[in-house]
């Protein structure tokens, strides 16, 4: 219901057994979207739901419907990798989150939210307790490569940072944990989109390391749009061209400020590099000047977020890829 398609509708229904109170013939387009969240592994092994699933596929392909096997959760790159039940043997397309699902998510989640994020301390007076804000917790390989590299380089040097998942973790302290969480037992899942303004208000530049940093895909998570809204400067440990992707999609970056060339280097260890180098630099500026230097960038991106036409333009080009499979079959 985001979209800004000219001339389509959609009707919808999460319900199997209410389809007999449709009159199927009146549409152009008809999808099955079939969950394939990570969850659905604990039925992987019940042998009525996989009969049943075969039925409802068989009986739905004969009047018409096309395939979808969703996974907004997970980057292309991620289910490549691993196997995505329920599995299903009829034709089908796959979608990911790509770039407008989180976009979509953390809209809907925040954008009536008050937030009470500062950078400028009435204009007159910037001070900043930390410099960096870098939160990881899966352990991921490029993550820990980048965490160990900046770690190496002493680049982390009075900032707030984490990595949950490490043989030996590293926890936020209590006063930046989201209120009702104890650090040391922070959720593997349901929190990560939520956001909390003291971390952000007291550092100068979120470090966010993304799900993949392959050079063929670019998948945008929870970890960019919270910098967006709390109007924080970013570097982005993504996939190759990330910023670019940015850009497109109406965003402004900061390479009016520093280097990001690191975003062209398709080689992902060269860009760990690049992004180490960049980021021993920014420790020496003078950030008060960066601040009030992109006070209208920082507005702009998050105006942009919480622009319901410029995410729609996102929603369209995965709805018009579902267009395409269906008008193909």
């Amino acid at each position: 219901m985001m979209h800004s398609l000219p001339d389509q509708t959609f009707d919808m229904t999460g319900e199997y057994y209410t389809l007999h109170n449709y009159d199927l013939d009146k549409y152009d387009r008809k999808f099955a979207i079939i969950d394939c969240r990570v969850e659905n592994d604990r039925i992987a092994d019940n042998k009525d739901f996989a009969t049943e699933l075969k039925k409802r596929c068989d009986l739905l392909h004969s009047l018409g419907f096309v395939f979808i096997k969703a996974s907004p959760w997970e980057s292309l790159d991620n289910i490549n990798h691993t196997s995505l039940y329920p599995e299903i043997d009829v034709e089908h397309i796959k979608w990911t989150g790509d770039t407008s699902w989180f976009w979509f998510y953390m809209y809907v989640k925040h954008k009536d939210n008050k937030f009470n994020f500062t950078h400028d301390h009435n204009g007159s007076y910037f001070y900043k307790t930390h410099q960096f804000l870098y939160l990881n917790k899966a352990g991921r390989e490029h993550r820990v490569k980048l965490y160990n590299q900046l770690n190496d380089k002493n680049v982390l040097d009075n900032s707030i940072y984490t990595f949950i998942m490490l043989d030996k973790p590293i926890r936020l302290d209590k006063k930046y944990e989201l209120p009702g969480i104890d650090p040391e037992d922070y959720p593997r899942w349901g929190k990560d989109q939520d956001i909390y303004e003291p971390p952000y208000n007291d550092t100068v530049c979120s470090i966010v390391s993304e799900t993949n940093d392959n050079d063929y895909d670019v998948f945008m998570t929870e970890k960019i749009w919270k910098p967006i809204m709390a109007q924080h400067v970013f570097v982005v440990h993504g996939n190759h061209l990330y910023l670019q992707r940015l850009r497109e999609m109406g965003f402004k970056t900061f390479g009016s400020y520093f280097d990001e060339g690191y975003d062209l280097e398709r080689d992902p260890d060269k860009r760990i590099d690049k992004i180490v180098s960049l980021c021993k630099d920014l420790k020496t500026k003078e950030w008060q000047d960066i601040y009030l230097q992109t006070k209208e960038l920082r507005q702009h991106n998050y105006n942009t977020m919480f622009n319901k036409e410029k995410l729609s333009l996102e929603i369209n080009k995965t709805l018009n890829l579902f267009f395409k499979f269906a008008d193909s079959r």
